[in-house]
């Protein structure tokens, strides 16, 4: 599972011109699943998203989590993570989970999240166009694997 973190000051997602999902000060989300992702994996990646500590406290140092600022998450599905670039210009994405395996994992995945803070999300395989205005900027790339 890998997931790009963007902390941000206001997002949002749009399908067919319509504004699905938004958020104020938080994080943006990219999340891409591949072939041994789980439950297990899930639950790692959630605990270390609220606990990562990229928000300023008092006195400018990054040592504030998302939970503690009060922010907010857009969680966006993005199998493009696991596109592999090492052969020729066409990205290839077999190290992608299709889609009807990765929907259920992104559901669970924002259910695991909706348990401790607000989330808004984009539509799982449409066609989404995001706006983020990132705070930093601030981007951070994380990713579990099986052990």
């Amino acid at each position: 599972m890998k997931v790009i973190v963007q902390r941000s000051k206001k997002s949002s997602v749009s399908v067919n011109n319509q504004v699905v999902g938004s958020i104020d000060k938080g994080l943006v989300l990219l999340v891409g699943f591949t072939y041994e992702d789980n439950a297990d994996i899930i639950a790692k990646m959630v605990h270390k998203i609220l606990n990562l500590r990229i928000f300023d406290d008092e006195n400018g140092v990054m040592n504030k989590s998302i939970l503690d600022v009060n922010g907010e998450i857009l969680s966006i599905s993005q199998f493009t993570l696991y596109a592999d670039s090492k052969k020729g210009n066409r990205p290839s994405y077999i190290q992608a989970l299709p889609g009807d395996k990765a929907s259920p994992l992104y559901d669970l995945f924002n259910q695991k999240l909706k348990e401790s803070i607000k989330v808004a999300t984009g539509i799982f395989g449409a066609d989404m166009q995001v706006n983020i205005l990132n705070d930093g900027p601030i981007t951070i790339i994380l990713e579990e694997t099986k052990s």
